[in-house]
């Protein structure tokens, strides 16, 4: 009798255990839609944003894996496997992923970044229940055969040659390293040729097997979409695959980093026969979750964001000696960059170099005035706004909100966040980012006076 009350207990436990709980996030209100929260039984999440006006819907599954989630041995394989997800599964061949969303004029892609991995598709509302099959289908069922394997692997080697043709795009790799060195921060997404070709189907496997769990997943969708289909319609899928195993598991915690060392006055230098000089001076930067993250957010529109930012100005509209100029932050669970970019001709190197040195040391001194504060505060309200007008860049954003910050923030409240940056914020923040000394890469024809000359924009 006690026994078969304790296997009672235990069994209701685990239903309970296994209920999927539902929450409204966001109240949808003045055009913004409503964003809602369903855990699975196995972990799984799903987060939606509805928005009736729309006729289309965009799918995503968002998995906890990135560049920086490898080994040096196995640098490039969260992006091998990208390409091999679609390339077959028990269900269905490559043809038969990629005919099935063209079909209803879809769109599929995905893309790998140092800290997550995005599949999607884009379909109009009614094809919705298609485009989460064939999307599921893949994240559960993908096969891996040694032949598509082989094959995926020239079309990579491909793409890192695309991007080694591209210097505007390999600078931004180089300064990764210039920063973060033989670290998994500082290794290339893409991988090299040499890590690629030593990629075996086993290895890419246990890669899958590891980190496609669904407590290691979330699933986003946003546009004319219904929570509760959404979440049935998941569930059948990840049913039918098996992949929902254990009741009681838990969804993966956003990352929190593991205090990746990051290098000051460090200088990298290319050498390549380029019409350009393709330059990043930059520093350390701020950690996503950063409460100063706004006011660096502030900073970075008003110093290189935009045609009336200060290097805009003053490298291109003044002295005409760059068409880009541009600074961008990145950041990540535990550190982050800031850094400028410029492509200009080799010759007027040093002295873009020196302009933009010198805008960055006035500016950690001296700050920001408050009319270009104000107006870099309307400039990111307005980008912000009009950067989620698609139902791709609305799954994007609650998806790697969910993932990496385990919450979700209403459009409402960021532009709140935004305006609420005080010109003394931005100061403090320049002050402790700019203050820095920085590292420099750069990817050019220069000589060798002047490649010795280089050392000076980072003394």
């Amino acid at each position: 009798m006690t026994s078969r009350n304790a296997r009672a207990t235990a069994r209701t436990s685990s239903e309970a255990r296994a209920v999927a709980r539902t929450q409204t996030l966001i109240k949808g209100e003045h055009g913004i839609g409503t964003v809602r929260r369903t855990t699975l039984p196995g972990g799984l999440r799903i987060v939606t944003e509805t928005l009736p006006s729309v006729r289309s819907a965009t799918f995503g599954i968002w998995a906890h894996v990135g560049s920086r989630d490898e080994t040096p041995a196995l640098n490039g394989a969260t992006h091998y496997l990208e390409h091999l997800l679609f390339k077959g599964t028990r269900r269905r061949s490559a043809l038969d992923i990629s005919s099935a969303v063209d079909a209803v004029g879809g769109e599929m892609n995905a893309f790998t970044a140092k800290e997550y991995t995005c599949y999607y598709a884009r379909v109009l509302d009614t094809d919705l229940p298609l485009a989460i099959d064939v999307v599921c289908d893949m994240l559960t069922g993908s096969l891996i055969q040694e032949e598509d394997v082989d094959v995926e692997r020239g079309a990579i080697l491909e793409e890192i040659a695309m991007t080694e043709d591209d210097p505007g795009d390999c600078v931004h790799d180089l300064f990764a390293h210039t920063m973060f060195g033989d670290n998994a921060l500082g290794r290339p997404v893409l991988g090299t040729v040499d890590t690629v070709n030593a990629l075996t189907a086993d290895r890419i496997r246990r890669f899958y097997k590891k980190h496609y769990d669904p407590t290691h997943l979330v699933v986003a969708a946003a546009g004319n979409v219904d929570h509760a289909k959404v979440v049935r319609q998941v569930r059948a899928a990840f049913e039918k695959a098996g992949a929902l195993k254990d009741p009681g598991a838990q969804p993966l915690a956003p990352r929190d980093g593991r205090r990746t060392v990051r290098a000051a006055g460090r200088v990298e230098l290319i050498g390549r026969k380029t019409e350009q000089a393709h330059v990043i001076l930059g520093m350390p930067g701020l950690a996503r979750t950063d409460e100063r993250r706004w006011a660096m957010g502030v900073l970075n529109t008003a110093l290189g964001g935009g045609m009336s930012s200060r290097l805009f100005q003053e490298v291109r509209e003044k002295r005409g000696l760059a068409y880009s100029v541009y600074s961008y932050t990145s950041g990540f669970a535990d550190c982050g960059l800031f850094g400028v970019y410029a492509g200009c001709r080799p010759s007027q190197v040093h002295d873009v170099l020196r302009i933009c040195r010198d805008e960055l040391d006035h500016v950690a001194e001296h700050g920001l005035t408050d009319d270009e504060i104000g107006r870099a505060i309307g400039q990111l309200q307005g980008s912000t706004v009009l950067g989620l007008e698609d139902t791709g860049a609305l799954m994007n954003r609650i998806g790697k909100s969910e993932l990496c910050w385990g919450e979700q923030m209403s459009v409402d409240d960021m532009l709140a966040r935004i305006a609420s940056v005080t010109p003394d914020d931005v100061r403090a923040v320049a002050r402790d980012v700019l203050g820095r000394r920085p590292s420099l890469s750069v990817i050019g024809p220069l000589k060798d006076k002047q490649a010795s000359r280089l050392h000076d924009a980072v003394a």
